[in-house]
């Protein structure tokens, strides 16, 4: 089935958007409010960036462009809630629950991280790395454009420590770090592992990542051989009914204004998180961070 879009050269004054919009769709006005909402639509004018337009009665300027793209499944589907975990001001610290976007598509925004967080907080929001989908756990987020620049050049320069914990596959018994160092796309990536132990005949594995390579962990534990459970597009003989076992754990970054380390860990900050990992894992993971 293929999704309408629509796409508006705006050549009349005081005509509002959301008119521009209902004339050119025949869609009802509150399904395009609906849309508007969620971020559905966008505003070409010359010399500005293209953005999203939420407001119903923004009157556009003659030479702008309307763009609507619309997916009535995809309109209609409620978020997973995100957890303000730490509010630092000028950033924060988010839990992005398993089905929550990091950001929104052109499509919509409403079921995104991104989103959900200006709306949470009242502020604007900058993403500072991504988490899939279908993993959860812990991302940062900027409310300003210096801090935002601050905490990416950690991320690009390697000095925010990530640890992850996954089910994985199989049994790996390696209780020393095991390096995974094959290029991915092209370009160099790294990521380490060891176990943590096993639990009906698959892994419970800590990982640690150099890089930050699309899909990097699924991809590199898929062709080792021990593929993420529950991971819906790499690896064979995974499947597992509480979806993909992959969570953002761990994080130490440099806070930029307190000018100190800071160290957020998922399994003891929200444990209730961490609920289906047995107790002696999480101690190990603890101890192995200590």
């Amino acid at each position: 089935m293929t999704t309408p879009s629509f796409e508006i050269s705006v050549d009349k004054a005081d005509v509002t958007a959301l008119d521009w919009l209902a004339t050119a769709s025949a869609l009802p006005k509150m399904r395009l409010k609906d849309a508007m909402s969620k971020g559905a639509v966008w505003l070409i004018s010359k010399g500005q960036p293209e953005k999203r337009l939420r407001r119903v009665r923004h009157t556009p300027k003659v030479g702008d462009v309307l763009r609507l793209y619309y997916d009535a499944d995809l309109l209609a589907r409620e978020p997973q809630l995100p957890v303000l975990l730490a509010d630092f001001k000028k950033y924060s610290l988010w839990y992005k629950p398993a089905g929550l976007l990091s950001q929104g598509t052109a499509y919509a925004d409403h079921c995104s991280l991104l989103r959900q967080a200006e709306v949470q907080t009242g502020r604007e929001c900058w993403l500072i790395h991504r988490l899939d989908r279908e993993a959860q756990g812990l991302v940062l987020l900027a409310h300003h454009s210096k801090l935002a620049a601050q905490l990416s050049q950690q991320f690009q320069q390697r000095d925010v420590d990530k640890r992850y914990l996954v089910k994985a596959a199989g049994v790996v018994d390696n209780t020393d770090w095991h390096t995974l160092d094959h290029p991915l796309d092209g370009k160099a990536a790294l990521s380490r592992f060891r176990s943590l132990g096993q639990e009906q005949g698959h892994s419970l594995l800590e990982v640690s990542i150099e890089t930050g390579r699309k899909h990097q962990i699924r991809r590199h534990l898929a062709a080792f051989g021990h593929p993420v459970l529950g991971d819906p597009r790499y690896g064979r003989d995974n499947s597992w009914p509480a979806g993909m076992q992959l969570v953002a754990a761990r994080l130490s970054w440099q806070c930029p204004l307190a000018q100190k380390r800071r160290i957020w860990d998922l399994t003891q900050h929200m444990p209730e998180v961490m609920a289906d990992w047995p107790a002696e894992a999480l101690k190990q993971f603890r101890r192995n961070n200590e």
